[in-house]
């Protein structure tokens, strides 16, 4: 019985790594959910705050590239119109600049500019950010006391940042299961915490058959 769990995770851990290295245009179907896209029908978000995320991220780094071109490695991530900028630029000067820039993109609410001020990652580094962010996502598959769609895994030089619209309980529970992944050197939330009855409120409601 552990052997086929681990076999399954170790399963689920190399699908979610490939789906990392597809377009984002190109959504990976696992289980009937989708990973590494975008599934409107268990995100928290509005569909229209959905659309509206993916512009400001497109916006941020077409700002981006205009402030530093090419001297430095930029992600930006948004997630209901929070933005979290993670990567390395030359120096603190380019990383002011860079959220300066970035703030001025429509609809931005706010912004946790988390850019290291040293040289760029190299692509082994790059590479083992998205295994430790696929197995993240595998651990939260496996759990039974958290929504897996709930919260959005982003892997920056071992550290990882978790977003999402979720509840203490949970916000504790999915920085819990991320900390006991191996690899992970630090576990950086970067929650918007809400309430039970809050999420209540956005779960689909049901339509009462006459």
């Amino acid at each position: 019985m552990i052997g086929s769990s681990f076999a399954r995770r170790s399963a689920l851990a190399a699908a979610l790594a490939a789906g990392s290295l597809l377009s984002a245009c190109a959504p990976l179907l696992l289980g009937g959910a989708v990973v590494g896209g975008s599934l409107m029908a268990v995100d928290r978000r509005t569909s229209g705050t959905q659309v509206e995320d993916q512009g400001i991220e497109l916006k941020a780094m077409t700002r981006v590239r205009e402030t530093i071109g090419d001297r430095g490695h930029v992600s930006a991530t948004s997630y209901n119109r929070m933005l979290l900028l993670t990567g390395e630029v030359p120096s603190d000067a380019d990383k002011a600049a860079v959220e300066q820039n970035v703030a001025r993109v429509d609809n931005v609410r706010s912004i946790v500019n988390e850019l290291g001020v040293i040289g760029n990652a190299s692509l082994t580094s790059r590479s083992s950010d998205a295994i430790l962010t696929s197995k993240v996502k595998a651990s939260y598959l496996d759990a039974k006391d958290l929504q897996a769609q709930a919260v959005k895994v982003v892997t920056e030089r071992g550290v990882v940042y978790l977003m999402g619209r979720v509840t203490e309980r949970e916000a504790t529970r999915a920085a819990e299961i991320a900390r006991g992944v191996g690899g992970v050197q630090k576990v950086v939330r970067v929650f918007e915490v809400v309430s039970e009855a809050e999420l209540a409120d956005m779960a689909p409601k049901q339509v009462q058959k006459p």
